[in-house]
């Protein structure tokens, strides 16, 4: 019943089609998959966000569970062209692109825990680079391309841990809780030039958005990095999911510090913002609704905002400006659709996902 009381959002040629369909043979009714079939195989153009000519050259990549499991799929800046990437009976989630849009990192579950993958844009050649016994959780790719962050509970608490694109390379650890199961370091975001990486920590009781410096070479002499994070919210609420603007002066994340999670930004940490004057630090809500807005990630320019929403009753990924107005669905589909990430620009970059892959 959940996929039918969605038809209102469908064009009305759609439901014409559906009615003359019955009429011609009652005998043999459409199935409710037939229905969505039918409404996915017609244009609805006036439904289609306007992208400027840079982002057209852009893709999304997010998590369906439209095939019933968790799985990593493809689409154009405008909703266009979704396309499957991986086709496996696990669970893939949380894609995230290399800066250069050839590959692609994410978690999936398909050797029995939870481990961080990269494979190829178009969803051939995955590798797994944790190949570990513990929960490997929520990847990002550096600005150079040659590390990938991620969370972990491989020392008992959840930690930030960063290790090498190419594979062949102990992880190392970032961030140092003490509190097994308490503690949380989740969700990193690298800054545009890979000097600091923002990250949702429950240190203080409740996750708050953290930035921390990464100085490569000193952390490569080390087994736990030698960094000291600074806490950019100071709230009673849940904020969590930063993702750092392409210029690097912007943080945007979600937060329910207004009753529900929505997606907020705040300008991200200079030199003269210490812990002591912290609250200087002002969000500024971009969405405003009942539903619940997460996972924002900015497009390339920095002009606009995908993220996941569920205000139409399932999860599906939105895109809006980067002020907060003209908020779209893009993926229109009744099941379950989120944790967008934006690629960046690929014009000289080809992405073909006709076939989906292992």
């Amino acid at each position: 019943m959940r996929r039918l009381t969605l038809i209102a959002r469908y064009s009305l040629p759609a439901l014409c089609l559906l009615l003359t369909c019955c009429a011609e043979d009652i005998s043999d009714p459409l199935t409710e998959q037939d229905l969505w079939d039918i409404i996915a195989s017609l244009p609805d153009n006036n439904d289609v966000p306007e992208i400027s000519p840079r982002l057209a050259s852009t893709r999304i990549v997010f998590e369906s569970k439209r095939d019933f499991n968790w799985e990593i799929y493809a689409m154009s800046a405008d909703g266009r062209n979704q396309k499957r990437l991986t086709n496996n009976p696990a669970q893939d989630h949380t894609p995230c692109w290399s800066p250069d849009g050839t590959k692609i990192a994410f978690m999936s579950t398909r050797d029995r825990n939870a481990e961080i993958y990269t494979m190829g844009a178009d969803g051939t050649r995955a590798v797994n680079l944790t190949k570990h016994s513990a929960s490997d959780l929520a990847p990002s790719w550096s600005p150079d391309g040659r590390n990938v962050a991620f969370a972990s509970n491989r020392r008992g608490a959840v930690d930030v841990y960063m290790v090498n694109a190419g594979g062949g390379m102990k992880p190392i650890q970032l961030t140092n809780n003490k509190e097994t199961g308490q503690d949380k370091d989740v969700d990193s975001s690298w800054s545009p030039d890979g000097k600091k990486i923002a990250f949702a920590s429950s240190h203080s009781g409740n996750p708050e958005i953290y930035i921390m410096d990464v100085i490569v070479s000193e952390i490569a002499a080390s087994d736990v990095a030698p960094v000291k994070p600074m806490r950019l919210t100071n709230n009673e609420a849940n904020d969590i999911h930063p993702a750092w603007s392409p210029e690097g002066k912007r943080i945007a994340f979600s937060s329910d510090r207004d009753g529900n999670f929505e997606i907020y930004v705040m300008n991200a940490a200079t030199p003269d913002i210490t812990v002591s004057n912290v609250a200087s630090v002002k969000p500024k809500r971009l969405t405003n609704n009942n539903a619940k807005d997460t996972r924002p990630s900015w497009s390339p320019d920095g002009t606009k905002i995908a993220f996941a929403s569920d205000r139409d009753g399932n999860l599906e990924i939105y895109m809006m400006d980067a002020d907060g107005s003209n908020q779209v669905n893009l993926t229109r589909n009744p099941a379950d659709d989120a944790a967008p990430s934006w690629s960046p620009f690929l014009s000289a970059v080809s992405i073909s996902a006709e076939q989906p892959h292992q």
